[in-house]
């Protein structure tokens, strides 16, 4: 979900540095921003877990 709102916040930064668009917040806001999102993504936080308890199984 992260990594989604993180593209988000990249194409709203590229449309505003394209449209030299000042809407009170800076383009490189909009980039830290979507940064942020992306490296909370990777290090796993906001992701649902598919299995209800997170108990590992030590099949074999």
């Amino acid at each position: 979900m992260l990594a989604i709102v993180a593209a988000v916040l990249f194409a709203i930064a590229i449309i505003m540095d394209l449209a030299d668009a000042a809407l009170g917040i800076g383009v490189s806001t909009v980039v830290t921003a979507g940064l942020l999102c992306l490296a909370l993504h990777l290090a796993g936080i906001g992701a649902s877990s598919r299995n209800g308890n997170r108990r590992w199984s030590l099949r074999r």
